[in-house]
Protein backbone atom coordinates (compact mmCIF):
# COMPACT_ATOMS: atom_id res chain seq x y z
CA UNK A 1 0.00 0.00 0.00
CA UNK A 2 1.68 3.30 -1.05
CA UNK A 3 1.90 6.43 1.58
CA UNK A 4 -0.57 8.15 -0.30
CA UNK A 5 -3.49 5.87 0.10
CA UNK A 6 -2.60 5.60 3.80
CA UNK A 7 -2.38 9.27 4.47
CA UNK A 8 -5.76 9.39 2.95
CA UNK A 9 -7.58 7.08 5.47
CA UNK A 10 -5.72 8.66 8.18
CA UNK A 11 -6.69 12.18 7.12
CA UNK A 12 -10.39 11.04 6.57
CA UNK A 13 -10.73 9.16 9.86
CA UNK A 14 -9.26 12.28 11.81
CA UNK A 15 -11.44 13.93 9.73
CA UNK A 16 -14.66 12.03 10.65
CA UNK A 17 -13.88 11.76 14.19
CA UNK A 18 -13.62 7.89 13.76
CA UNK A 19 -12.22 6.55 17.34
CA UNK A 20 -12.02 2.69 16.13
CA UNK A 21 -11.65 0.56 13.30
CA UNK A 22 -12.59 -3.36 12.78
CA UNK A 23 -10.02 -5.00 10.26
CA UNK A 24 -12.95 -7.90 9.14
CA UNK A 25 -12.32 -11.15 7.76
CA UNK A 26 -13.99 -14.09 7.17
CA UNK A 27 -13.41 -18.03 8.49
CA UNK A 28 -13.59 -20.81 5.91
CA UNK A 29 -17.20 -21.60 7.16
CA UNK A 30 -17.62 -17.34 6.81
CA UNK A 31 -18.59 -16.51 9.61
CA UNK A 32 -17.35 -12.63 10.12
CA UNK A 33 -14.25 -12.38 12.06
CA UNK A 34 -12.58 -8.86 13.37
CA UNK A 35 -9.54 -7.64 15.26
CA UNK A 36 -10.53 -4.18 16.51
CA UNK A 37 -8.01 -1.53 16.99
CA UNK A 38 -7.92 2.00 18.32
CA UNK A 39 -7.55 4.50 15.32
CA UNK A 40 -4.14 5.30 16.41
CA UNK A 41 -2.78 2.13 15.68
CA UNK A 42 -4.08 2.66 11.96
CA UNK A 43 -0.91 3.34 10.60
CA UNK A 44 0.55 -0.29 11.83
CA UNK A 45 -2.68 -1.95 10.28
CA UNK A 46 -2.05 -0.21 6.92
CA UNK A 47 1.66 -1.68 6.99
CA UNK A 48 0.69 -5.31 7.66
CA UNK A 49 1.56 -5.33 10.88
CA UNK A 50 -1.17 -6.49 12.82
CA UNK A 51 -0.76 -10.04 14.05
CA UNK A 52 -3.24 -12.43 15.35
CA UNK A 53 -3.93 -15.94 16.43
CA UNK A 54 -4.92 -18.14 13.71
CA UNK A 55 -4.84 -20.63 15.56
CA UNK A 56 -8.63 -20.28 17.21
CA UNK A 57 -10.16 -19.57 13.73
CA UNK A 58 -12.39 -22.11 12.28
CA UNK A 59 -10.39 -24.30 9.76
CA UNK A 60 -7.43 -21.85 9.74
CA UNK A 61 -4.12 -23.57 11.10
CA UNK A 62 -2.77 -25.50 13.72
CA UNK A 63 -1.70 -24.08 17.02
CA UNK A 64 2.08 -24.35 16.71
CA UNK A 65 1.67 -22.26 13.49
CA UNK A 66 -0.65 -20.00 14.67
CA UNK A 67 0.33 -15.91 13.91
CA UNK A 68 -1.25 -14.84 11.31
CA UNK A 69 -0.95 -11.12 10.03
CA UNK A 70 -4.27 -8.94 8.82
CA UNK A 71 -4.00 -7.24 4.86
CA UNK A 72 -5.90 -4.64 5.03
CA UNK A 73 -8.00 -3.20 1.40
CA UNK A 74 -8.21 0.31 1.11
CA UNK A 75 -10.75 0.33 -1.23
CA UNK A 76 -13.37 -1.60 1.43
CA UNK A 77 -12.70 1.69 3.91
CA UNK A 78 -16.02 2.48 5.38
CA UNK A 79 -17.44 3.98 8.97
CA UNK A 80 -20.63 2.50 10.36
CA UNK A 81 -23.76 4.78 10.65
CA UNK A 82 -24.23 4.14 14.03
CA UNK A 83 -22.34 5.14 17.30
CA UNK A 84 -20.91 2.23 19.45
CA UNK A 85 -20.84 3.57 23.42
CA UNK A 86 -21.01 7.40 21.65
CA UNK A 87 -18.01 6.84 19.35
CA UNK A 88 -17.64 5.62 15.56
CA UNK A 89 -15.99 2.99 14.10
CA UNK A 90 -14.81 2.66 11.19
CA UNK A 91 -14.18 -0.99 8.86
CA UNK A 92 -11.17 -2.31 6.50
CA UNK A 93 -11.58 -5.86 5.04
CA UNK A 94 -8.80 -7.58 4.94
CA UNK A 95 -6.50 -10.72 3.11
CA UNK A 96 -4.87 -13.55 5.70
CA UNK A 97 -1.09 -13.55 5.43
CA UNK A 98 1.76 -15.70 6.40
CA UNK A 99 4.49 -13.68 8.68
CA UNK A 100 6.37 -13.26 5.83
CA UNK A 101 3.75 -11.65 3.72
CA UNK A 102 3.08 -14.49 1.51
CA UNK A 103 -0.82 -15.45 0.87
CA UNK A 104 -2.43 -17.68 3.71
CA UNK A 105 -4.04 -20.46 1.42
CA UNK A 106 -6.96 -20.77 3.40
CA UNK A 107 -8.12 -17.12 3.10
CA UNK A 108 -11.24 -17.35 1.58
CA UNK A 109 -10.82 -13.59 0.18
CA UNK A 110 -7.65 -15.01 -1.38
CA UNK A 111 -8.96 -17.91 -3.21
CA UNK A 112 -11.24 -15.80 -4.80
CA UNK A 113 -9.27 -13.21 -6.25
CA UNK A 114 -6.94 -16.10 -7.74
CA UNK A 115 -9.98 -17.28 -9.27
CA UNK A 116 -10.11 -13.55 -10.71
CA UNK A 117 -7.23 -13.44 -12.01
CA UNK A 118 -7.69 -16.50 -14.42
CA UNK A 119 -10.80 -14.85 -15.62
CA UNK A 120 -8.75 -11.65 -16.73
CA UNK A 121 -5.66 -14.15 -18.08
CA UNK A 122 -9.25 -15.28 -20.23
CA UNK A 123 -10.32 -11.23 -20.75
CA UNK A 124 -13.02 -11.57 -18.57
CA UNK A 125 -14.02 -9.66 -15.35
CA UNK A 126 -16.71 -11.39 -13.75
CA UNK A 127 -19.43 -9.66 -11.78
CA UNK A 128 -21.75 -10.89 -9.25
CA UNK A 129 -25.37 -9.72 -7.62
CA UNK A 130 -27.21 -11.42 -4.81
CA UNK A 131 -30.85 -11.49 -3.72
CA UNK A 132 -30.21 -12.77 0.10
CA UNK A 133 -33.43 -13.55 1.99
CA UNK A 134 -33.60 -13.55 6.25
CA UNK A 135 -36.50 -14.18 8.55
CA UNK A 136 -37.21 -11.39 11.17
CA UNK A 137 -37.96 -13.07 14.28
CA UNK A 138 -39.14 -11.74 17.88
CA UNK A 139 -36.79 -12.17 20.58
CA UNK A 140 -37.90 -13.41 24.26
CA UNK A 141 -37.82 -11.43 28.10
CA UNK A 142 -34.17 -12.60 27.87
CA UNK A 143 -33.17 -11.43 24.44
CA UNK A 144 -32.82 -15.15 23.12
CA UNK A 145 -34.23 -15.56 19.46
CA UNK A 146 -37.44 -17.42 18.75
CA UNK A 147 -38.84 -18.83 15.52
CA UNK A 148 -42.32 -16.57 16.63
CA UNK A 149 -42.77 -14.28 13.66
CA UNK A 150 -43.94 -10.95 14.32
CA UNK A 151 -46.43 -10.76 11.07
CA UNK A 152 -48.64 -12.84 8.70
CA UNK A 153 -47.86 -10.70 5.56
CA UNK A 154 -46.67 -12.30 2.09
CA UNK A 155 -45.19 -11.63 -0.87
CA UNK A 156 -44.90 -7.68 -2.04
CA UNK A 157 -47.41 -7.17 0.92
CA UNK A 158 -47.57 -3.69 2.58
CA UNK A 159 -48.11 -2.57 6.23
CA UNK A 160 -50.64 -3.08 8.44
CA UNK A 161 -49.62 -6.78 7.61
CA UNK A 162 -45.73 -6.49 6.81
CA UNK A 163 -45.09 -5.24 10.50
CA UNK A 164 -41.32 -5.80 9.69
CA UNK A 165 -41.20 -2.41 7.26
CA UNK A 166 -40.16 -0.67 9.70
CA UNK A 167 -37.01 -2.43 10.54
CA UNK A 168 -36.15 -3.48 7.23
CA UNK A 169 -36.31 0.46 5.62
CA UNK A 170 -33.94 1.17 8.47
CA UNK A 171 -31.75 -1.38 7.05
CA UNK A 172 -31.74 -0.26 3.69
CA UNK A 173 -31.07 3.40 5.04
CA UNK A 174 -27.89 2.24 6.69
CA UNK A 175 -26.55 0.00 4.08
CA UNK A 176 -27.31 3.17 1.77
CA UNK A 177 -25.18 5.07 4.15
CA UNK A 178 -22.18 2.14 3.87
CA UNK A 179 -22.15 2.78 0.28
CA UNK A 180 -24.39 0.16 -0.98
CA UNK A 181 -26.70 0.68 -3.75
CA UNK A 182 -29.83 -1.24 -2.73
CA UNK A 183 -32.20 -1.89 -5.70
CA UNK A 184 -35.15 -3.08 -3.90
CA UNK A 185 -37.13 -4.33 -0.64
CA UNK A 186 -39.58 -6.40 0.12
CA UNK A 187 -41.61 -8.93 2.33
CA UNK A 188 -40.70 -12.14 0.80
CA UNK A 189 -43.81 -15.13 0.33
CA UNK A 190 -43.44 -16.73 3.98
CA UNK A 191 -44.24 -14.48 7.03
CA UNK A 192 -41.68 -12.76 8.52
CA UNK A 193 -39.38 -13.70 5.87
CA UNK A 194 -37.35 -10.56 3.82
CA UNK A 195 -35.00 -9.88 0.71
CA UNK A 196 -33.22 -7.10 0.15
CA UNK A 197 -31.13 -6.57 -3.39
CA UNK A 198 -28.06 -4.74 -4.16
CA UNK A 199 -26.62 -3.76 -7.28
CA UNK A 200 -23.98 -6.07 -8.82
CA UNK A 201 -20.26 -5.42 -8.72
CA UNK A 202 -17.13 -7.18 -9.21
CA UNK A 203 -17.00 -10.82 -7.47
CA UNK A 204 -15.03 -9.93 -4.57
CA UNK A 205 -16.93 -6.24 -3.97
CA UNK A 206 -19.75 -8.58 -3.99
CA UNK A 207 -18.84 -11.31 -1.57
CA UNK A 208 -17.28 -8.83 0.56
CA UNK A 209 -20.71 -6.99 0.55
CA UNK A 210 -22.70 -9.95 1.20
CA UNK A 211 -20.20 -10.20 4.24
CA UNK A 212 -21.20 -6.70 5.65
CA UNK A 213 -25.07 -6.95 4.38
CA UNK A 214 -25.32 -9.83 7.10
CA UNK A 215 -23.34 -7.95 9.66
CA UNK A 216 -25.94 -4.80 9.38
CA UNK A 217 -28.97 -7.05 8.76
CA UNK A 218 -28.50 -8.75 12.25
CA UNK A 219 -26.87 -6.04 14.22
CA UNK A 220 -30.02 -3.18 13.08
CA UNK A 221 -32.53 -6.30 13.84
CA UNK A 222 -31.41 -6.33 17.39
CA UNK A 223 -31.84 -2.30 17.62
CA UNK A 224 -35.23 -3.39 16.93
CA UNK A 225 -35.59 -5.88 19.32
CA UNK A 226 -35.74 -8.79 16.73
CA UNK A 227 -33.39 -11.50 15.18
CA UNK A 228 -32.32 -11.70 11.78
CA UNK A 229 -31.59 -14.92 10.71
CA UNK A 230 -29.75 -16.19 7.17
CA UNK A 231 -31.04 -20.15 8.30
CA UNK A 232 -32.03 -21.63 5.63
CA UNK A 233 -34.72 -23.11 7.08
CA UNK A 234 -35.97 -21.97 10.32
CA UNK A 235 -39.66 -23.33 10.00
CA UNK A 236 -41.38 -26.26 8.15
CA UNK A 237 -43.97 -25.46 6.13
CA UNK A 238 -42.80 -22.43 4.44
CA UNK A 239 -40.45 -21.17 2.02
CA UNK A 240 -37.06 -21.48 2.87
CA UNK A 241 -34.44 -17.91 2.70
CA UNK A 242 -32.23 -18.33 -0.65
CA UNK A 243 -29.57 -16.54 -2.03
CA UNK A 244 -29.83 -16.62 -5.89
CA UNK A 245 -26.70 -15.17 -7.53
CA UNK A 246 -26.28 -13.71 -10.94
CA UNK A 247 -23.90 -13.38 -12.50
CA UNK A 248 -21.89 -12.13 -16.39
CA UNK A 249 -18.47 -11.34 -17.24
CA UNK A 250 -17.47 -8.69 -18.91
CA UNK A 251 -14.66 -8.48 -21.44
CA UNK A 252 -12.93 -5.71 -23.59
CA UNK A 253 -16.40 -5.41 -25.64
CA UNK A 254 -19.52 -5.33 -23.14
CA UNK A 255 -21.41 -8.41 -21.72
CA UNK A 256 -19.84 -11.09 -22.90
CA UNK A 257 -23.36 -13.25 -22.11
CA UNK A 258 -24.72 -11.00 -24.90
CA UNK A 259 -24.79 -11.32 -28.89
CA UNK A 260 -27.03 -9.80 -30.80
CA UNK A 261 -26.39 -11.95 -33.83
CA UNK A 262 -27.37 -15.26 -31.53
CA UNK A 263 -30.63 -17.04 -31.20
CA UNK A 264 -32.70 -14.95 -28.04
CA UNK A 265 -29.41 -12.55 -28.09
CA UNK A 266 -27.55 -15.19 -25.64
CA UNK A 267 -23.89 -15.57 -27.15
CA UNK A 268 -22.24 -18.99 -27.29
CA UNK A 269 -20.27 -17.78 -24.24
CA UNK A 270 -22.97 -17.38 -21.74
CA UNK A 271 -24.15 -21.28 -22.96
CA UNK A 272 -20.66 -22.65 -21.85
CA UNK A 273 -20.40 -20.68 -18.82
CA UNK A 274 -23.68 -22.13 -17.84
CA UNK A 275 -22.60 -26.00 -19.07
CA UNK A 276 -19.71 -25.49 -16.41
CA UNK A 277 -21.60 -24.48 -13.68
CA UNK A 278 -24.46 -27.34 -14.14
CA UNK A 279 -21.63 -29.89 -14.48
CA UNK A 280 -20.17 -28.92 -11.62
CA UNK A 281 -23.08 -28.26 -9.07
CA UNK A 282 -23.12 -31.28 -7.32
CA UNK A 283 -19.95 -31.08 -6.64
CA UNK A 284 -20.17 -27.36 -5.01
CA UNK A 285 -23.30 -27.53 -3.58
CA UNK A 286 -21.64 -28.74 -0.50
CA UNK A 287 -20.49 -25.06 -0.28
CA UNK A 288 -23.19 -22.93 -1.62
CA UNK A 289 -25.29 -25.17 0.85
CA UNK A 290 -23.37 -25.71 3.82
CA UNK A 291 -25.85 -26.40 7.05
CA UNK A 292 -28.04 -29.51 7.43
CA UNK A 293 -30.62 -27.39 7.59
CA UNK A 294 -30.23 -26.12 4.25
CA UNK A 295 -31.09 -29.72 2.83
CA UNK A 296 -34.65 -29.04 4.28
CA UNK A 297 -35.10 -25.78 1.46
CA UNK A 298 -33.92 -27.85 -1.52
CA UNK A 299 -37.13 -29.75 -1.17
CA UNK A 300 -39.81 -29.93 -4.13
CA UNK A 301 -42.35 -27.32 -4.32
CA UNK A 302 -41.06 -24.37 -2.43
CA UNK A 303 -39.28 -22.53 -5.48
CA UNK A 304 -35.68 -24.02 -4.18
CA UNK A 305 -33.65 -25.85 -7.29
CA UNK A 306 -33.69 -29.42 -6.68
CA UNK A 307 -33.07 -30.21 -10.21
CA UNK A 308 -29.88 -29.51 -12.50
CA UNK A 309 -31.82 -27.49 -15.48
CA UNK A 310 -31.73 -24.18 -16.97
CA UNK A 311 -34.63 -22.54 -18.62
CA UNK A 312 -35.35 -18.95 -19.80
CA UNK A 313 -37.95 -18.46 -17.39
CA UNK A 314 -39.10 -21.47 -15.08
CA UNK A 315 -37.71 -20.91 -11.74
CA UNK A 316 -38.09 -24.70 -10.85
CA UNK A 317 -34.33 -25.01 -12.21
CA UNK A 318 -30.74 -24.65 -11.07
CA UNK A 319 -30.19 -21.72 -13.06
CA UNK A 320 -32.43 -19.32 -15.07
CA UNK A 321 -31.77 -16.56 -18.09
CA UNK A 322 -33.64 -13.69 -16.82
CA UNK A 323 -35.40 -11.31 -19.34
CA UNK A 324 -33.08 -8.44 -19.91
CA UNK A 325 -30.78 -8.38 -22.42
CA UNK A 326 -28.29 -6.00 -23.44
CA UNK A 327 -25.65 -4.95 -20.43
CA UNK A 328 -28.05 -6.94 -17.87
CA UNK A 329 -27.56 -10.05 -19.50
CA UNK A 330 -27.03 -12.53 -16.85
CA UNK A 331 -27.37 -16.23 -15.67
CA UNK A 332 -28.97 -16.59 -12.31
CA UNK A 333 -27.75 -19.36 -9.87
CA UNK A 334 -30.85 -20.31 -7.63
CA UNK A 335 -29.13 -22.86 -5.47
CA UNK A 336 -27.00 -21.28 -3.04
CA UNK A 337 -28.67 -20.26 0.53
CA UNK A 338 -27.22 -16.79 2.68
CA UNK A 339 -25.23 -19.20 4.97
CA UNK A 340 -22.57 -20.27 2.65
CA UNK A 341 -19.13 -18.66 2.53
CA UNK A 342 -19.91 -16.09 -0.26
CA UNK A 343 -16.19 -16.03 -1.17
CA UNK A 344 -15.88 -19.90 -1.72
CA UNK A 345 -19.36 -19.93 -3.48
CA UNK A 346 -18.27 -17.42 -5.97
CA UNK A 347 -15.01 -18.81 -6.89
CA UNK A 348 -16.52 -22.08 -7.36
CA UNK A 349 -19.54 -20.85 -9.57
CA UNK A 350 -17.18 -18.74 -11.44
CA UNK A 351 -14.12 -21.43 -11.85
CA UNK A 352 -17.16 -23.87 -12.90
CA UNK A 353 -17.74 -21.44 -15.65
CA UNK A 354 -14.56 -20.62 -17.10
CA UNK A 355 -13.86 -24.02 -17.10
CA UNK A 356 -17.32 -24.20 -19.22
CA UNK A 357 -15.64 -21.65 -21.44
CA UNK A 358 -12.35 -23.21 -21.83
CA UNK A 359 -13.76 -26.90 -22.60
CA UNK A 360 -16.13 -25.04 -25.24
CA UNK A 361 -18.90 -27.54 -23.36
CA UNK A 362 -22.83 -27.12 -24.30
CA UNK A 363 -25.69 -27.36 -21.73
CA UNK A 364 -28.95 -30.06 -22.25
CA UNK A 365 -31.54 -28.37 -23.82
CA UNK A 366 -33.79 -25.88 -21.55
CA UNK A 367 -36.53 -27.41 -19.69
CA UNK A 368 -39.69 -24.92 -19.59
CA UNK A 369 -41.99 -27.47 -17.83
CA UNK A 370 -42.46 -27.52 -14.06
CA UNK A 371 -39.98 -30.23 -12.78
CA UNK A 372 -41.51 -30.66 -9.43
CA UNK A 373 -44.64 -32.25 -11.60
CA UNK A 374 -42.64 -34.35 -13.12
CA UNK A 375 -42.19 -38.22 -12.58
CA UNK A 376 -38.92 -39.77 -12.16
CA UNK A 377 -39.24 -41.44 -15.50
CA UNK A 378 -39.42 -38.63 -17.39
CA UNK A 379 -36.48 -36.78 -14.99
CA UNK A 380 -34.88 -39.76 -16.27
CA UNK A 381 -35.34 -39.81 -20.40
CA UNK A 382 -35.20 -35.42 -19.76
CA UNK A 383 -31.33 -36.39 -18.49
CA UNK A 384 -32.34 -34.33 -15.52
CA UNK A 385 -30.86 -34.90 -12.37
CA UNK A 386 -31.21 -34.19 -8.71
CA UNK A 387 -28.37 -31.82 -6.37
CA UNK A 388 -27.76 -33.88 -3.46
CA UNK A 389 -30.68 -34.44 -0.81
CA UNK A 390 -28.74 -34.28 2.02
CA UNK A 391 -25.11 -32.53 3.95
CA UNK A 392 -23.67 -36.45 4.21
CA UNK A 393 -24.41 -36.92 0.32
CA UNK A 394 -23.02 -33.27 -0.64
CA UNK A 395 -20.18 -33.54 1.37
CA UNK A 396 -19.36 -37.12 -0.68
CA UNK A 397 -19.26 -35.57 -3.93
CA UNK A 398 -17.16 -32.53 -3.06
CA UNK A 399 -14.65 -35.41 -1.48
CA UNK A 400 -14.49 -36.91 -4.57
CA UNK A 401 -14.39 -33.50 -6.61
CA UNK A 402 -10.68 -33.17 -8.32
CA UNK A 403 -12.54 -29.39 -9.48
CA UNK A 404 -13.30 -28.53 -5.87
CA UNK A 405 -9.37 -29.40 -4.39
CA UNK A 406 -8.32 -27.32 -7.68
CA UNK A 407 -10.25 -24.10 -7.09
CA UNK A 408 -10.00 -24.09 -3.23
CA UNK A 409 -6.86 -25.61 -2.58
CA UNK A 410 -6.14 -28.55 0.08
CA UNK A 411 -6.25 -26.72 3.16
CA UNK A 412 -9.58 -25.51 2.94
CA UNK A 413 -11.04 -28.59 1.18
CA UNK A 414 -9.32 -30.94 3.68
CA UNK A 415 -10.57 -28.04 6.83
CA UNK A 416 -13.78 -27.73 5.28
CA UNK A 417 -15.07 -31.93 4.82
CA UNK A 418 -13.46 -32.99 8.15
CA UNK A 419 -15.78 -29.39 10.06
CA UNK A 420 -18.75 -30.89 7.86
CA UNK A 421 -18.40 -33.65 8.71
CA UNK A 422 -18.07 -34.10 12.50
CA UNK A 423 -21.44 -31.34 12.26
CA UNK A 424 -23.28 -34.28 9.93
CA UNK A 425 -22.22 -36.97 12.60
CA UNK A 426 -23.57 -34.89 15.16
CA UNK A 427 -26.83 -34.42 13.72
CA UNK A 428 -27.23 -37.98 12.41
CA UNK A 429 -26.12 -39.57 16.21
CA UNK A 430 -28.92 -37.20 18.07
CA UNK A 431 -32.55 -38.21 18.93
CA UNK A 432 -34.82 -35.30 17.67
CA UNK A 433 -38.18 -34.28 18.37
CA UNK A 434 -39.97 -36.06 15.28
CA UNK A 435 -38.17 -39.64 15.98
CA UNK A 436 -39.65 -39.09 19.26
CA UNK A 437 -43.36 -37.86 18.24
CA UNK A 438 -43.40 -41.29 15.40
CA UNK A 439 -42.13 -43.69 17.59
CA UNK A 440 -42.09 -43.69 21.03
CA UNK A 441 -45.75 -44.47 21.79
CA UNK A 442 -45.93 -46.59 18.50
CA UNK A 443 -42.85 -49.53 19.76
Amino acid sequence: MNDDVKTRLIDKCQELSVAFVKLQFTDIMGATKNVTIPVEQLPKALDGDIAFDGGSIEGFVRIQESDMLLNPDPDTFVVFPWLTNGMKTARLMCDITWPDGSPFDGCPRTILKRVLARAQEMGYTPNAGPEPEFFLFKRDADGRPTIEGHDHAGYFDLPPLDRGEAAREDMVRKLSDMGFEVEAAHHEVAPAQHEIDFKYADAVTTADRIATFRFVVRTVALQHNLHATFMPKPKFGIPGSGMHVHISLFGSEGNAFFDESEPDSLSRISYHFMAGVLRRSSEFTAITNPLVNSYKRLVPGFEAPVYIAWSKGNRSPLIRIPARRGVGTRLEVRSPDPACNPYLALALIIAAGLEGIEEELQPPDPVDDNIYEMGLEERIERNIGSLPGTLEVALDEMARSEFVREVLGSHVTDRFLAAKGMEWDDYRTKVHEWELNRYLGAY
